[in-house]
């Protein structure tokens, strides 16, 4: 027991020291993102707390600047990606795993070739689809379907891999009960697979939200760009004023956060499932 104890107490501190690690970034970023230009270059206390914090940087970032256009439009492209990927991935994840035939195997390995593809590759063929078709010209559904092109194959693969491990008897005592496929998809396989489900959203969704090659490629008009353009035009504008920037990096991080922590009880129950099961 004393052993245990031992190991026990030596994994928590180790743990602990890991997360403050991970949590140290942030919590940079907070305090620069309320300091002045004279506590930012040159106090001695780099790491230490502004000598008075200047809460008014969030103010000018939120009433001040184009952030909150472009937060609201990074709201807009991840949460229809997370909609329509999710969607169309659950689907397609259920008929490779839950049905019989032939071509089931080749497709999900067409998936998994799709995860290969990098983007710098498929700039130009989609620029080229989206011109000829229109959708550049779309507000928003354009990038919408690119981001959810480029999320479709690691969806498919989190979910696929879910499916495949439900009991076949959910479906044979819901066909039974007079349940269509659909219905017995829709109602029974679906909500079981929710943390699945939240995982690959949180993929879908940091993906999207901290995109800015395919932002920067594929839209002109500035009132319809993401947070990562605001943020990059913000620095360009206050260079000269450094708690200004972090204030709008901060606006740019927290919600990926807040997200990340909405789900992370599901994600931990699909982790502990796997576990589990595997």
């Amino acid at each position: 027991m004393n052993k245990r104890k031992i190991k026990t107490i030596i994994t928590v501190i180790g743990l602990s020291l890991f997360a403050l690690v991970q949590l140290f970034p942030l919590y940079w970023l907070f305090m620069f993102s309320l300091k002045s230009n004279t506590d930012i270059l040159l106090s001695d206390n780099v790491l230490g707390w502004p000598t008075v914090f200047q809460w008014e940087n969030y103010a000018t970032v939120f009433s001040r600047s184009t952030i909150p256009m472009y937060f609201l439009n990074s709201i807009i492209y991840s949460g229809a990606t997370v909609l329509l990927a999710g969607l169309l991935t659950a689907m397609t994840a259920y008929a490779i795993a839950r049905m019989k035939w032939k071509l089931s195997g080749a497709v999900f390995m067409l998936f998994v070739v799709g995860l290969m593809i990098p983007v710098h590759a498929a700039l130009l063929p989609l620029y080229q689809v989206l011109y000829s078709t229109g959708l550049r010209s779309v507000p928003y559904l354009g990038l919408i379907l690119v981001y959810v092109a480029f999320a479709i194959p690691m969806s498919v693969m989190i979910l696929t891999s879910f499916f495949k491990v439900l009991p076949r008897e959910l479906e044979e005592a819901a066909v039974i009960d007079g349940c269509s496929i659909f219905g017995a998809f829709w109602k029974i396989m679906l909500p079981l697979i929710m943390p699945g489900f939240a995982t690959a959203s949180i993929f879908t969704v940091m993906g999207t939200w901290n995109d800015l090659l395919l932002v920067q490629t594929y839209v002109d008009v500035n009132s319809l760009k993401t947070i990562t353009v605001g943020v990059l035009d913000f620095v360009g504008v206050h260079s000269r004023k450094l708690g200004l920037i972090g204030a709008g990096l901060v606006a740019a991080t927290v919600p990926v956060i807040i997200i990340y922590i909405l789900f992370s009880e599901r994600i931990q129950k699909s982790l502990l499932q796997g576990a589990i099961k595997g």
